[in-house]
C-alpha cells in the first residue's frame, strides 16, 4: 500500500494546475509543489544564508527586533524550546529589508539572495493566487499588496530532543503559505481533515510544501482548509527551513467575493480585520483557528 501523503502538483501540468490546486485546498489544506520555476540555485544559497545568519550570536539575533510578537526574531521559549526563527515583515517592501539587513548587520551577499529569493517566491506566490482563482472560476488578482512575511526557521535537535515536538501543532494565521522545508532532515507532520490522523511529509529537494491557513477559510467561505500542523523530531540532526507567509491584505477586511457565496452557501463569517484577528488567537491562546468562530455569521 502506498504512503499517505498530500498531492503533488505540477506546476507543468498547465491544463490542471487550477482544478489540483482548488481540489488540495479543500480536501487537505496542503500540497506538494515541483517544477515551480523558482531555480534550484537559488533555493540552495538561500539555505546557506538561512544557516548563516541562524549561526549568529543570540545578541545580534535578537536585534531582529519588531513591538509586534512574532513579527521578529523569536528565541526559543517555553512552549517551543528547540525551535528559533529570523522574520522579514512585509518583505516585499524594500524599505523593511533595508531594515532586516540592518538589525542584523547582513552581508551585501546574503542581502542579495534575500532580495532574490524574495521576490522569486513572492512571484510564485501571485501565480499559486491566480490559478486559484482560475480553478474558482473567478477573474482578478487576489493576493495584490497583501502583507507578507518571510521566515527562516531553525529547530535545535538533538539526541535528547528525539521523539519531541519542534513546533506544536498550528495552523498558520495568514492565507497561503509557501514553505521550503529541510531536504535531509525530515519533521513535518499536517493533520488529514477527514481521518484527524498525523501525516509524515517526507522532503523532496528542490520543492515546496505549500500550506492554507486561517485568512484562506474565512475567505473561501469555509470550502479551504486551514491544515494543522506540527514538527517533530525524528533524528538528532538541526533542521533548517525557510517559509513565505503571504497573510492579508493591507488595509481591507478579509470576506468572501460574492461569486462563493449563495443560499445553497450562505455567508459562514463576518469581514475579518487581520490584525485583530491575530491578537485575538494569541489572547484566547488559539493556535488551531479556534478563534474563527468569533467570527461566525448568525446564519451558520
Amino acid at each position: 500500500m502506498a504512503k499517505k501523503s498530500v498531492p503533488i502538483i505540477d506546476m507543468q501540468d498547465l491544463a490542471n494546475v487550477p482544478e489540483k490546486i482548488v481540489k488540495a485546498f479543500e480536501e487537505w489544506g496542503s500540497f506538494r509543489l515541483i517544477n515551480h520555476g523558482v531555480p534550484i540555485e537559488l533555493m540552495s544559497e538561500m539555505k546557506a544564508v538561512t544557516r548563516s545568519l541562524m549561526d549568529l550570536p543570540m545578541e545580534i539575533k535578537k536585534k531582529n527586533y519588531h513591538p509586534d510578537s512574532g513579527k521578529g526574531y523569536v528565541p526559543p521559549n517555553m512552549a517551543s524550546p528547540y525551535y528559533e526563527g529570523l522574520s522579514l515583515y512585509d518583505m516585499a517592501s524594500p524599505l523593511a529589508l533595508l531594515d532586516f539587513c540592518s538589525q542584523i548587520d547582513a552581508s551585501s551577499h546574503q542581502r542579495e539572495i534575500l532580495e532574490k529569493y524574495g521576490l522569486a517566491v513572492y512571484d510564485l506566490a501571485h501565480v499559486i493566487g491566480s490559478k486559484m482563482m482560475e480553478g474558482l472560476g473567478l477573474g482578478g488578482e487576489v493576493f495584490k499588496e497583501w502583507v507578507c512575511q518571510l521566515k527562516m526557521n531553525k529547530y535545535n535537535f538533538a539526541p535528547e530532543t528525539v521523539g519531541l515536538t519542534g513546533a506544536l501543532i498550528h495552523t498558520d494565521s495568514g492565507f497561503l503559505t509557501i514553505l521550503q522545508d529541510d531536504e535531509i532532515v525530515r519533521g513535518l507532520e499536517v493533520v488529514d481533515e477527514i481521518t484527524g490522523e498525523l501525516v509524515s511529509i517526507d522532503p523532496i529537494p528542490g520543492t515546496f510544501v505549500v500550506n492554507v491557513g486561517d485568512v484562506a477559510k474565512v475567505w473561501s467561505n469555509g470550502r479551504f482548509c486551514n491544515v494543522k500542523h506540527r514538527v517533530q523530531c525524528y533524528e538528532p540532526k538541526v533542521r533548517v527551513s525557510i517559509a513565505l507567509f503571504v497573510l492579508a491584505p493591507n488595509d481591507v477586511k478579509v470576506e468572501a467575493p460574492p461569486q462563493l457565496v449563495d443560499s445553497d452557501h450562505p455567508r459562514r463569517y463576518i469581514p475579518l480585520d487581520f490584525e485583530d484577528y491575530r491578537k485575538l488567537r494569541s489572547s484566547t491562546q488559539s493556535p488551531i483557528g479556534g478563534a474563527l468562530q468569533h467570527f461566525l455569521a448568525k446564519s451558520s
